[in-house]
């Protein structure tokens, strides 16, 4: 798992140059909603929905697990079908993916101390985020210099990883639902409504707060998906690491391996939805 996910990661940076970080003072506005909904209403919804649905405390752990994960490259793809400001996309993936290697460990440290309480692990918030820095920032690091200095390959190559990368993706979720089915079944019907509500209560603050913004229609269909959108392999990876594993997957990577399912009966809508409008407006103009 954190060897595919590695890949995924390497795979994102492919499509990173610095001009993408720098986009950030063309688009300030844009930004600013995204990253902030990214890096405080994500986590607040989580945790208001893990609390309202009385969720056991090592599946709540993986909800706050998989919200403090940033979007990533299947929230790319999305905001490129759905005909959204796909550079805004890209940015506010690469940056939070960055900050998430310090936000994400302080916050399952948080978590584990709140809802497991005197049975939470010994969480050294270090060494997870020099664990996460790892496999995250390091293979899209790589993926940028060689974007940069070897561009023919990238461009050559960058198909066909990230085709690899979309089947790693589709391998770790089937990997996970097969070897741990008994507990992925008995656990569906307690997670599913959970992360369906949070999915969609994301994917409305991100519509709100892009048109409170005044924020265009393609920047307001790219702040939502992104809101609504977390990083699936990241999540699972992460609650990996925080409790090991011994005889499968603990229960804090569950949530990330079902809401990398469930997510997506609402956002195929929405996207499709939001290609459709922006089709119209293409049209009228």
């Amino acid at each position: 798992m954190p060897l595919a996910l590695a890949v995924i990661m390497f795979s994102l940076g492919l499509g990173l140059r610095p001009a993408d970080f720098w986009r950030i003072a063309i688009q300030p506005k844009a930004f600013a909603v995204g990253a902030f909904n990214q890096l405080i209403m994500v986590p607040v919804v989580a945790f208001a929905v893990a609390t309202l649905f009385a969720l056991p405390a090592e599946l709540a752990l993986g909800v706050m697990v998989l919200a403090a994960c940033p979007g990533g490259v299947l929230s790319n793809s999305a905001c490129r079908y759905a005909e959204a400001n796909v550079p805004l996309s890209i940015s506010l993936t690469a940056v939070i993916s960055l900050v998430a290697t310090v936000t994400l460990p302080i916050l399952v440290g948080l978590s584990a101390s709140h809802f497991l309480g005197d049975e939470a692990p010994a969480i050294n918030v270090t060494v997870l985020a020099v664990q996460v820095f790892v496999l995250t920032s390091v293979p899209v690091g790589l993926g940028m210099v060689l974007t940069q200095f070897v561009p023919r390959f990238v461009a050559a190559a960058s198909p066909w990883i990230s085709k690899l990368a979309f089947a790693l993706f589709l391998l770790l979720i089937l990997a996970a639902l097969i070897s741990n089915w008994d507990v992925f079944s008995s656990s569906f019907w307690t997670l599913g409504p959970a992360l369906i509500v949070m999915n969609a209560v994301l994917l409305l603050i991100g519509l709100a707060s892009g048109a409170m913004a005044g924020l265009s229609p393609r920047d307001i269909t790219t702040i939502a998906i992104e809101s609504g959108t977390q990083n699936g392999s990241l999540g699972i990876t992460a609650g990996l690491l925080v409790l090991g594993a011994s005889g499968g997957l603990p229960d804090t990577t569950l949530p990330a391996v079902i809401y990398s399912v469930t997510a997506w009966i609402l956002t195929i809508p929405f996207v499709l939805w939001r290609r459709r409008i922006s089709t119209r407006s293409a049209i009228a103009t």
